[in-house]
């Protein structure tokens, strides 16, 4: 709840400070072509894990810190880009970066913390009747040929 009320008390001063903000996200698949999967303490809903670029940080490179400090997970090979999608829901000029990741090790699987309640893989067709409906979308477009979205 504090992060949440401090989260929205912070978006004008992003809104101001930011022209733009970008983010990168993983979907992390199994041999069993199942897919890692977070849920965060703050906000509902099971999603991709991943988080905000920083200044003078590629796109990978965030990727790569991000999937590391929520899951522990650390990319092997290249991540594949899936496309870049709009997220206007919370910024009016967010984006979002979704990368193909299917090689990866993950030594330790990290505690919940103050900002990951929880993560797990799921089967792409069995994800938890909580998650969110951006997940969804972009997991029938990777797995089921759906139309690709350009909004997040």
């Amino acid at each position: 709840m504090i992060r949440r009320a401090a989260f929205s008390l912070l978006r004008p001063y992003f809104r101001l400070t930011r022209g733009m903000t970008l983010g990168a996200q993983g979907v992390i698949i199994d041999r069993d072509e199942r897919v890692l999967l977070i849920r965060h303490a703050y906000q509902p809903g099971w999603r991709f894990p991943g988080g905000g670029v920083e200044w003078r940080e590629t796109l990978e490179e965030a990727l790569a810190r991000e999937l590391f400090e929520e899951t522990g997970v650390r990319v092997a090979g290249r991540p594949r880009l899936h496309g870049v999608f709009g997220n206007f829901t919370t910024f009016p000029s967010d984006h979002v970066a979704l990368f193909l990741i299917r090689e990866w090790e993950q030594a330790h699987v990290p505690e919940p913390n103050r900002e990951i309640a929880a993560q797990g893989f799921f089967p792409r067709d069995a994800v938890p009747e909580d998650t969110v409906r951006p997940v969804r979308q972009r997991l029938a477009e990777i797995f089921e040929g759906a139309e690709l979205s350009g909004h997040w």
